[in-house]
């Protein structure tokens, strides 16, 4: 389900994303406090019935987002694609009141977390050798897009795993960065700020393709339990001079 779901996520973000135009000044490729999500799509899933739910909640002095999972998935993605090697920090601040006691990001059947950020990057031709050429056009004619590259994925994973970088059980092209694992932090904010180019070196021992988009998710479709978390703010930026 996961390398499918991969291919959907990107394919919708492709449909509605447009490449952003910045200054050479310009430090944020965008700093997302969540006042509404109109800067946002929803990511659904032709095969999963029940969707997550997202929406903006507020404490009387801060907005943030709430991601509701009961066994259910999808997502919501950022409309615009990124350049990382412009733009190639990316912090953000969540917390989650629950994880998923099935969950184990190393199996098939546990391939859900309370919380996550994806960075899908766009697979790009002209870098490509002749059998990649092969598969992802053979892709393109099924699903009418290129697949994704590759993913990053930030999550909040549900046991205290000893890595901190696990391949995705369904695609190798896919890498989960663990940044919390299991109950620690429960019902903490936790601000996560990393480097997107190093982590992608890190996980997948090569330079990153240049064109990202960001997605959001909450998914228990797999382990069939619910959970509840939040992100106060995101914001991707570029590194200091």
């Amino acid at each position: 389900m996961a390398v499918f779901r991969n291919i959907i996520i990107f394919i919708l973000i492709i449909g509605f994303t447009s490449f952003a135009v910045y200054s050479q000044e310009q430090a944020f490729f965008f700093s997302e406090h969540f006042n509404d999500l109109s800067n946002w799509k929803p990511i659904i899933f032709p095969k999963i019935k029940k969707h997550s739910l997202y929406s903006v909640e507020s404490d009387g002095h801060n907005r943030y987002l709430k991601a509701e999972s009961d066994s259910s998935a999808s997502g919501l993605a950022y409309k615009k694609e990124f350049n990382v090697y412009k733009f190639q920090k990316l912090r953000w601040k969540w917390k989650t009141e629950g994880i998923y006691n099935k969950g184990n990001a190393k199996t098939r059947e546990g391939d859900d977390f309370p919380i996550r950020v994806y960075i899908m990057f766009k697979y790009e031709p002209q870098n490509a050798g002749f059998w990649e050429k092969v598969i992802y056009n053979s892709a393109k004619l099924i699903y009418g897009e290129y697949p994704p590259h590759s993913s990053l994925n930030y999550i909040w994973a549900n046991m205290l795993h000893e890595d901190t970088v696990i391949t995705s059980r369904y695609t190798d092209r896919s890498k989960m960065i663990l940044l919390q694992k299991g109950k620690k932090n429960l019902g903490k904010w936790v601000v996560q700020d990393v480097n997107i180019i190093e982590d992608y070196q890190k996980a997948f021992g090569k330079k990153p393709p240049h064109i990202g988009s960001i997605a959001i998710m909450n998914d228990s479709d797999n382990t069939g339990e619910s959970s509840i978390s939040y992100m106060d703010y995101i914001e991707v930026y570029r590194m200091s001079e």
